[in-house]
């Protein structure tokens, strides 16, 4: 397999500290090659210096055998080098298609063909997204459809998917599969990062693990197993599994006092006569398919959606009926919602660690004052870094130059330095690597054993199996099952998440 991109000894630094350190890599032409590694552990900085998102320090990047420094995304699409992001590039205020082919733009539009058009091909990749919608109107799962799409569409050498699969369901997982398949066969090259260790073993050719910004091993993927991905990535074997079902260990906690009681909740179209409860001392876990309402449903309770005005149910907190309107009621009543989308709606991008925890702690009255102290900010800042083991050079970095998972680690202190007493967590590990898994799954379990109501939403059924005392199963806007930890088993959440 000849080269199509190599990396030699490269080198990519951030005031002073390296990302990544004297790095190798290559990638043959129609290869699918798995890039590998922990949050922080420079896979982004690698393959976004191949995207021309930023520039190295040292080191030297061959394309086709020349050398190349690309300054802009744009240099290197015209080579042939796109990069589908974690964190989506989409334009929000524009539609689905006028995303697919902005750029592209002829002088003179005739926009029915251009709708027509991004409608066929968004159906030939078999993604079941309308392409006169706005960016802004749709889901996670759906502006990552797009992103997809978009950069299938620029007919690229090089495609560079950074957690493409995180907020997909298993159907659309499927297709995706089969689109990187197809692209294989075309002579497409594929860099594709996931924390989603089995994924990558199933469709690359090649896996390079890094740690600390450091290569640790390349080889063919027949040569891996789960196990050996693990011990390269963290540089030892996790405690346990991971995943176990908690059924089979005895640790399934009792039901403790009722918090929180819905009763035929509705919200527009997507929560229907919803209606369920939530015990302090418990971790309740709430699994259904995209488009279940099981989101909607936790907005709703948190005060950041509305529910029906007429016949919208009832929910009641410690046996008093709430009805908020915004947040901001709700959290200072001990209920916090820790988005499913850290970018957008998890942090503000241009404050540091330290603003981005304590201004929670402001907003909830947790704090014992209205004005800004800098030693208590970076006292509060230290000590969740501390307890979450947020990795970051100090508490002045700020949030959006961190790795996927310390940006969910800080939303996470973010929430729990208001000292809640119910927290609600839509799909905590989303795009987090295996070691920072386990970090976030010992905190939920150390707030549940605290005797904090936790509520976790996931589309991952082994995560609601490990987490779960009892589980709900969501579809069609409301709840159709419950499960206690000992009788659940995946085959009977699935079937009643689907039929």
């Amino acid at each position: 397999m000849t080269a199509l991109i190599e990396m030699r000894q490269v080198t990519k630094s951030y005031r002073g500290i390296p990302a990544i350190k004297g790095v190798d890599f290559e990638l043959g032409r129609g290869e699918v090659h798995a890039l590998l590694g922990e949050n922080g552990a420079g896979k982004s900085t690698l393959t976004k210096v191949m995207a021309g998102v930023t520039a190295l320090t040292s080191g030297e990047y061959l394309l086709d055998g020349k050398p190349v420094n690309f300054e802009t995304p744009a240099q290197a699409l015209a080579h042939g080098v796109v990069m589908v992001f974690q964190e989506t590039s989409l334009v929000p205020s524009m539609t689905v298609a006028q995303n697919l082919f902005l750029g592209e733009e002829a002088f003179f539009n005739r926009l029915r063909g251009l709708y027509i058009s991004a409608q066929q091909f968004l159906q030939s990749l078999n993604f079941n997204v309308d392409p006169w919608a706005k960016v802004s109107s749709l889901g996670a799962a759906k502006k990552q459809m797009v992103e997809i799409a978009r950069a299938v569409r620029q007919n690229a050498k090089v495609i560079i998917f950074d957690e493409p699969t995180a907020t997909l369901t298993p159907e659309e997982k499927r297709h995706f599969f089969a689109l990187v398949a197809r692209l294989k066969q075309r002579g497409v090259s594929i860099i594709f990062i996931s924390h989603a260790l089995e994924e990558a073993l199933s469709i690359a050719d090649r896996v390079t693990v890094l740690r600390d910004g450091e290569l640790v091993v390349t080889d063919r993927v027949e040569n891996f197993d789960r196990n050996k991905i693990i011990r390269a990535m963290v540089g030892r074997t996790l405690s346990g599994d991971l995943y176990n079902n908690k059924g089979t260990t005895g640790r399934v906690r009792p039901f403790g006092k009722k918090v929180l009681s819905v009763q035929g909740l509705s919200m527009g179209s997507m929560v229907h006569n919803n209606s369920f409860s939530v015990y302090a001392g418990q971790v309740t876990g709430v699994f259904g398919l995209i488009g279940s309402g099981r989101t909607e449903t936790m907005k709703v309770i948190a005060g950041v959606e509305k529910r029906n005005f007429f016949n919208g149910g009832s929910i009641s907190l410690e046996g008093r009926p709430v009805r908020y309107r915004v947040p901001r009621p709700a959290i200072r009543d001990g209920i916090v919602y820790v988005t499913e989308d850290r970018k957008l709606e998890g942090f503000f991008e241009t404050m540091n660690i330290a603003e981005n925890i304590y201004i929670r702690a402001l907003a909830s009255g947790a704090s014992n004052t209205q004005i800004v102290k800098a030693s208590e900010m970076h006292k509060v800042a230290d000590f969740w870094t501390k307890q979450l083991n947020i990795s970051a050079i100090d508490s002045n970095a700020r949030v959006i130059e961190l790795s996927g998972g310390n940006q969910q680690k800080v939303v996470i202190g973010a929430a729990l330095v208001q000292k809640p007493k119910i927290v609600i967590f839509d799909e905590p590990t989303r795009g987090v690597d295996v070691g920072a898994i386990a970090e976030i799954h010992e905190a939920i379990n150390k707030l549940a054993d605290q005797g904090v109501a936790v509520v976790i939403v996931s589309s991952y059924l082994p995560e609601i199996m490990n987490l779960s005392d009892r589980v709900l199963v969501c579809r069609a806007g409301r709840i159709v099952e419950e499960f206690s930890a000992a009788e659940a088993t995946e085959d009977q959440i699935m079937y009643a998440a689907v039929h």
